[in-house]
């Protein structure tokens, strides 16, 4: 499709204006964590790590982040074990209600998180506290892993649609039983695509708040909920800046990774 130069140069103001939009409010953070204005005053006057230092030594945010790394490997892994699956079965059988359990699997990522933590502290209170088991980091990763596993659902289920049967049936042919076939031909093939599910999934529940506001308890705090809860203090505030800049690297980072992993050339690269 060919643009005039004024359509060009709209879309690129246009472009520039979106990401800008997106990405000059992370930037201002990063600066703001290296400010030695605990005001957070513009222009910095300087440049200073103590506010790291602080924030290296604060023992609500290092344990926020230790139970925000629990929750997200034990969501992570539930979701691993449950939309790897869900997509083999729905992506490799035919039977009646298969298109509606690939809507329910789905669902829970489309349903506002308000929703699903009352839905999920309902549930919980209604069912587990009465033999004894109250809100606390195991709820936090059910709640996690129940938005978690879409995320590894789509991405297996898209790589089996890349591949055919085929390649699993000659092993077949040639002797291979279920195991061994699996072993050397299915999961070589899905490698990549587990890899970025579980990143993307680790990604989604190491920065959520609403779901685990309602599933926390009294005594479990994640590392966006310490941030949350002390935005409102002012002596915290370069701090906060400073965990606030961890958060979005400890995100992106998976993001990226998980990316190049699903992305076609790395998908081309392993069949």
């Amino acid at each position: 499709m060919h643009l005039s130069r004024p359509a060009r140069v709209a879309l690129r103001v246009g472009a520039v204006l979106g990401f800008a939009v997106i990405y000059v409010p992370l930037l201002l953070v990063v600066v703001n964590s290296l400010n030695p204005d605990r005001s957070s005053g513009w222009p910095p006057p300087g440049l200073t790590f103590d506010w790291w230092r602080d924030a290296w030594h604060s023992a609500g945010a290092r344990d926020a982040l230790w139970t925000s790394l629990k929750a997200g490997v034990g969501a992570t892994a539930i979701a691993l074990v449950l939309g790897t699956l869900v997509a083999f079965a729905v992506s490799r059988y035919r039977f009646f209600g298969r298109e509606a359990i690939s809507f329910a699997v789905v669902l829970p990522i489309a349903l506002p998180g308000i929703v699903t933590g009352v839905a999920l502290n309902t549930a919980f209170r209604t069912v587990l506290e009465p033999i004894g088991i109250g809100l606390g980091l195991f709820t936090v990763i059910v709640g996690h892993a129940t938005f978690c596993v879409v995320v590894v659902f789509n991405n297996v289920a898209a790589r089996l649609r890349r591949f055919a049967g085929s390649y699993e049936e000659a092993a077949m042919d040639l002797g291979a039983d279920t195991f061994r076939t699996f072993r050397d031909i299915t999961f070589p093939l899905m490698r990549s695509a587990l890899a970025a599910g579980g990143l993307l999934a680790f990604a989604l529940s190491f920065d959520e708040i609403v779901v685990t506001t309602f599933t926390a308890g009294a005594g479990v705090q994640t590392l966006p909920i310490w941030i949350f809860s002390n935005m409102a203090r002012p002596q915290q505030a370069p701090v906060v800046n400073v965990v606030a800049v961890v958060l979005v690297l400890l995100s992106v980072i998976p993001v990226y990774v998980a990316q190049r992993l699903s992305s076609d050339t790395a998908a081309g690269s392993r069949v």
